[in-house]
């Protein structure tokens, strides 16, 4: 999702229509742009919550030491999954970026079913997460569709590339 939607805020303007054809070298930048985000804010992200979870342990189980579960196996487990996560982002967030931009780039003058495939497919994410949470499917689909074309709407208006 991450990746898709760098894609549409980078990219709206030429996808639209509205400025130079989306080329496999930008296609290649952008990916590269939201694999470094991803990177980032997943590693993070998780990691800390993992650490946070074993300094949370080690006060509940009134260990002399602050963090003092973090220190050891347990917290080298934590940056191993957490890299482990960072990875599967980063290889998602590049390919849900740079995919439809390649096909973009192979069809120039139909760049615009770029949005129109990334919208329906955050759409389809969103259904899919409103039935995995047992929320509302139409109400998580409409959602993410929405927040999809209104990223595409600011990306036209930032005109970015």
């Amino acid at each position: 999702m991450d990746g898709l939607l760098n894609a549409l805020t980078l990219t709206a303007a030429p996808l639209v229509g509205s400025g130079a054809p989306v080329s496999s070298s930008l296609a290649l930048r952008v990916g590269l742009v939201a694999l470094t985000t991803a990177a980032f804010a997943v590693f993070v992200a998780d990691y800390a919550d993992r650490r946070a979870y074993l300094i949370r342990a080690s006060r509940q189980l009134n260990l002399t030491r602050r963090g003092q579960l973090a220190t050891t196996r347990l917290g080298r487990l934590a940056l191993t999954r957490s890299l482990a996560a960072t990875v599967i982002a980063c290889i998602a967030s590049f390919a849900g970026a740079t995919l439809p931009l390649l096909v973009g780039s192979a069809a120039p003058n139909l760049s615009w079913i770029v949005v129109v495939l990334a919208v329906a497919t955050l759409t389809a994410l969103g259904a899919a997460l409103g039935h995995l949470f047992a929320g509302g499917t139409v109400r998580w689909a409409a959602v993410l569709g929405c927040g999809g074309a209104a990223v595409t709407w600011i990306g036209v208006w930032l005109h970015i590339t």
